[in-house]
């Protein structure tokens, strides 16, 4: 549940989209802050450092990727990206920008209010040894710390390369991170366009980890962008 400090920052130029997502915001316990353009969104950023921002990339003075380029060069801030621009390309710009979710317009409320919980969540001050993740409806465990995976009460046995990538993926669960940002955090800067390396990786989680290729239900594929981990819940060992 949102806190009394929960402000979310809403960047639209469009007054009803602005209308709906206040009510819809404020009715969930969420204190709700509007900007129509880009510049006083990021006045607004600076003025009222909201928990999360909301930002539409159509923006009529400058183009919301500037807007969250200029953003993350002083802020952290959680930023869902809630356009109309569906296209691949747009999505992965924004992701590899800093952007920690991209929602498409037309857009269902309860879907995005729950990637809205869900990225304070992970903003939430914890426990610093907080490192053991479970997915229950996998039989999934996974020690961080440790280096260790287990699977329905068994080892699992990953080479440093999966291992890696899982973490990536379990440290940012239930949102998706590109291709770009896990060959750069795995193999480095210079495998960026060596997709080929990180499909196989993804292959052998799947297989080691019980997870259908054909349907993938742990391993979401968010297709030309990058992949989902479902999310895993926390825990203090």
């Amino acid at each position: 549940m949102p806190t009394e400090r929960d402000t979310v920052l809403v960047i639209d130029d469009e007054p009803q989209i602005r209308r709906f997502l206040r009510i819809s915001l404020v009715s969930q316990g969420f204190k709700v802050v509007e900007a129509d353009t880009g510049s006083s969104g990021l006045f607004r950023a600076r003025e009222t450092l909201p928990e999360i921002v909301l930002l539409d990339l159509g923006l009529p003075d400058m183009d919301g990727q500037q807007v969250l380029q200029e953003l993350r060069t002083w802020s952290k801030v959680p930023v869902i990206i809630v356009s109309v621009r569906g296209q691949e390309a747009e999505k992965v710009r924004a992701l590899d920008q800093g952007a920690n979710d991209y929602v498409t317009k037309p857009f269902g409320i309860q879907e995005l209010l729950a990637r809205v919980r869900s990225l304070l969540r992970q903003q939430r001050p914890m426990d610093v040894t907080t490192s053991v993740y479970h997915a229950p409806h996998a039989g999934l465990t996974i020690d961080l710390a440790a280096h260790w995976v287990t699977l329905n009460g068994a080892a699992v046995h990953l080479t440093p390369k999966e291992f890696a990538v899982l973490e990536t993926l379990t440290r940012q669960a239930g949102h998706v991170v590109t291709q770009t940002q896990l060959l750069r955090g795995v193999w480095g800067p210079g495998h960026a366009r060596d997709s080929h390396y990180l499909r196989i990786v993804i292959s052998k989680l799947r297989q080691k980890l019980g997870d259908d290729p054909q349907s993938p239900t742990l391993l979401q594929t968010e297709a030309g962008v990058g992949y989902r981990l479902k999310v895993f819940q926390a825990h203090s060992p």
